[in-house]
């Protein structure tokens, strides 16, 4: 077994049912997203001995693996990080010496990336933490432990030290942190719909829930898009939808809904993707709502239009709810509709 460092730190995974036939496809299913470990970065774990069984390191990534294996990861302390702190304004909706929770607005991306090196959450989290953002993952990811898509808005917890970081994704890797989005979506999933209930991997629970357990993975032709996908393959994914409002009668052409939907597990694109498959994508959403739009005659000239036209992704993140990684109490933040959501739910309730 290597010999670990003070600054090391070991990321058990265990091996779930009907995993891929290889080591690097498995970590690839099994790893959660919030430690931020690429394929590549597993990939170079597994050739240079910091994949361990019974801490034996295991260097070949074609190793058959078996359900309910576990491997240790030692994820190495964090590289420096060359991001610049700008002075962006920020919604701070809690902070402490620990962690900073923001409610985050359209258009702003997390992390920075080749296409977006400027005007990040990153960039304006160190201008207004500085030095106390933790880093994990092999590199420096100041504070970051789960992320939001680009145009969605909405609630996201950010570390401010290694203890709370290594706290927060434990919680995450458990699916123990409670989220919650707000989503316009076209049509309304409807139980008694047979062709929703044809679909694989929809389920119904009591209340008017609709549960969705899929497999998520790149797309073959599209790297930018995710897709359902079977048969172990992919992440797993499971949503959680339930109905709140109905616009346009449940069976309306041209009508809409808002939808409250929770994740058990946080995958790219996860929601998005799910509404997708199950026939009702999200208002706005150019890479998965397909060419559906709302209908005059069925919501109101001016909630068709606003719908229409909408410039994103219509989804809000608006609760977060996690156990304080270092004092133990229960937190839960709640953030209102942004003012572009509230304007089409605005129109859509009064049919206009």
């Amino acid at each position: 077994m290597p010999v670990l460092s003070e600054t090391d730190a070991l990321l058990t995974v265990e091996i779930g049912e009907d995993p891929p036939d290889r080591l690097d496809k498995a970590l690839v299913r099994e790893v959660p997203e919030e430690a931020a470990l690429s394929r590549s970065r597993l990939m170079k774990m597994i050739a240079e001995g910091d994949v361990l069984r019974d801490g034996v390191a295991v260097t070949d990534p074609k190793t058959k693996v078996a359900v309910g294996e576990v491997y240790a990861l030692v994820l190495a302390p964090a590289e420096e990080y060359d991001a610049q702190p700008e002075d962006i304004s920020l919604v701070v909706v809690y902070e402490d010496d620990e962690l900073i929770v923001i409610d985050k607005p359209a258009g702003m991306v997390v992390h920075p990336a080749p296409g977006t090196p400027r005007g990040t959450l990153v960039n304006a989290l160190l201008h207004h933490c500085g030095d106390t953002l933790s880093g994990i993952g092999g590199e420096k990811r100041p504070g970051i432990v789960h992320r939001i898509d680009k145009d969605t808005t909405g609630l996201l917890v950010v570390a401010k030290t290694d203890r709370a970081h290594h706290g927060l994704a434990k919680q995450f890797e458990e699916h123990s942190v409670n989220r919650h989005y707000m989503a316009l979506v076209h049509g309304t999933p409807d139980a008694a719909d047979p062709r929703l209930r044809g679909l694989k991997g929809i389920g119904f629970e009591t209340g008017g829930i609709v549960k969705i357990v899929t497999g998520l993975a790149r797309h073959k032709t599209d790297r930018q898009r995710q897709a359902v996908v079977w048969d172990g393959a992919g992440r797993h994914a499971v949503t959680r939808a339930r109905v709140l409002e109905s616009y346009g009668g449940r069976q309306a052409p041209g009508g809409a809904a808002l939808v409250e939907c929770w994740l058990e597990t946080g995958r790219t694109h996860q929601i998005r993707v799910h509404m997708s498959y199950a026939g009702h994508g999200l208002l706005g959403d150019q890479t998965y709502g397909g060419k559906r739009r709302l209908s005059p005659k069925s919501v109101g000239e001016v909630a068709a239009g606003l719908g229409n036209e909408f410039a994103r992704q219509a989804l809000h993140a608006a609760s977060l709810g996690f156990v304080h990684p270092v004092t133990g109490e229960e937190m839960l933040f709640e953030a209102e509709l942004p003012p572009d959501m509230a304007a089409v739910l605005e129109a859509l309730r009064a049919g206009i």
